[in-house]
């Protein structure tokens, strides 16, 4: 026998594998053949498993979102991972914005308070950037990778073996069913004899495919490690950029409070009293978005007990019954 007639055999063995099969899977979605029910511990590590490679799957793909928001990098990266090349490094976010605080403040001059406040704000958001792209490459070795090597390896390990063990039970119920239609006695001798062999096979198929799926407690288990490891680089970064912001914070508040804002404050800038120096008709601005015209001679006793009068820039809601609501361009009177 040459090659080229045993794989003809070969090939018109497996057709008859495929046809007899096909044939059996079509009679028992009709309800014409009766099918051989796995035990119910396999069943429910088939669906445990299932249930881990859904799960896996969705927070392996969110956690790439969460770590790359930027759809096209995430694709650029996925081509480059195929083709087993290094993705081109590209500046994050809070690198390009640090970068503009700091090239804005440079253009605006360092030695004044908004250009030297840019450039200290510039510097904090490149290192927050650093710590961005530190908590990036550590999540993807200790938390990503993992979860992709199950579904790219074990998972798929899994899904060959539970296939093949679909394709024995099936041989194994189309043997039940040609004994039951035999009548000769010759016939049914050999039917017994394929289901004997049949039935070994899938019973063998099942304990690989049973040995396979109570790894899947082990997966878990590496899983979590992986977690906790996703966890720590989390509380890793989130902890580098507070203090990184904390310590920007306290620069910033080293400088005069002539340059500092807060529209949630409702103190009113103090007015000069009488016996205070003569000063020129002035504007003085308060963060309550009041702009206090005073006299414009405070030596006057006349003047100075006379009523005052100040402009609303904005809208301001009272925080409690001790301040007034305020609306923009409104005119208040003190006395």
């Amino acid at each position: 026998m040459n090659i080229m007639d045993f794989n003809v055999k070969k090939l018109a063995a497996d057709a008859g594998t495929f046809l007899s099969r096909a044939v059996q899977f079509t009679e028992e979605k009709l309800g014409q053949a009766e099918k051989t029910e796995l035990d119910a511990h396999l069943e429910n590590l088939l669906s445990k498993a299932e249930c881990t490679k859904i799960w896996t799957e969705k927070i392996m793909k969110q956690t790439e979102v969460l770590l790359q928001p930027n759809p096209n990098a995430r694709i650029e990266e996925f081509v480059y991972e195929k083709l087993d090349r290094k993705a081109p490094s590209r500046i994050n976010n809070p690198e390009l914005l640090g970068q503009y605080m700091i090239d804005a403040g440079t253009e605006f001059g360092p030695g004044t308070a908004y250009g030297n406040a840019l450039i200290k704000c510039g510097e904090t958001q490149k290192r927050i950037g650093t710590a961005d792209r530190e908590l990036i490459q550590t999540s993807a070795l200790n938390f990503l990778t993992p979860l992709r090597n199950f579904i790219e390896g074990d998972y798929k390990t899994i899904a060959k073996e539970r296939k093949l063990l679909q394709n024995k039970r099936l041989d194994l119920d189309a043997a039940k069913t040609r004994l039951k239609k035999a009548k000769a006695a010759e016939t049914r001798a050999s039917s017994e004899q394929e289901l004997r062999i049949t039935q070994s096979e899938f019973d063998r198929q099942a304990e690989i495919t049973r040995l396979l799926l109570e790894g899947i407690s082990s997966t878990h288990a590496h899983h979590l490690r992986c977690l906790n490891d996703f966890v720590e680089a989390q509380m890793t970064y989130y902890a580098q950029c507070y203090q990184y912001m904390l310590d920007l914070q306290k620069q910033l508040g080293s400088f005069p409070s002539i340059y500092h804002c807060n529209n949630n404050q409702t103190s009113v800038a103090p007015i000069p009293s009488a016996s205070s120096n003569v000063i020129g008709s002035s504007a003085l601005t308060s963060t309550s978005g009041l702009v206090i015209t005073s006299p414009s001679n405070l030596t006057d006793p006349k003047e100075c007990s006379g009523s005052r009068k100040a402009r609303v820039l904005y809208d301001y809601d009272a925080a409690n019954s001790t301040e007034l609501s305020l609306l923009a361009d409104e005119n208040k009177g003190t006395e």
